[in-house]
């Protein structure tokens, strides 16, 4: 007969995981405070695509924002931290999204990053990058 099993002690791997998982849910609602404070309405959060996942969408007047958060101890770190694995990820996604969605963006659609750093300060970079910039 096999002893029990002691209770497991959650690793600190998982611990650190969940850290991170309610840090950047912190930065998406700080991020989500600054759009909505600027007009823009929020479409989505968190959208699961076949081709990846979108933090945010937002728009205002008609122009979509389709906005990948990045938080990290200073803004310098977060603005630098969206590599181009990413952009193409979020371009496959925005292609999906805008066909499910076909009203969406009628004025256009740009990609943006907002920054947050660990004081909780909030930076959005408008049209961070374009396709042509990815090599899609």
């Amino acid at each position: 007969m096999l002893a029990p099993m002691p209770d497991r002690v959650p690793s600190q791997r998982a611990a650190r995981g969940r850290a991170a998982h309610a840090r950047g849910m912190r930065a998406e609602d700080a991020a989500i405070a600054a759009l909505e404070a600027e007009g823009w309405v929020l479409r989505a959060r968190r959208r699961r695509t076949a081709a990846g996942e979108i933090d945010l969408v937002a728009e205002r007047r008609g122009l979509l924002a389709v906005v990948e958060v990045k938080a990290r101890r200073c803004l310098a770190d977060a603005a630098v931290a969206l590599g181009p694995r990413q952009r193409a990820r979020l371009l496959g996604a925005a292609e999906i999204l805008l066909a499910e969605n076909p009203d969406w963006g009628r004025a256009g659609v740009r990609f943006d990053l907002i920054v947050v750093d660990a004081a909780g300060r909030v930076r959005r970079i408008t049209d961070a990058f374009r396709r042509e910039e990815t090599g899609a």
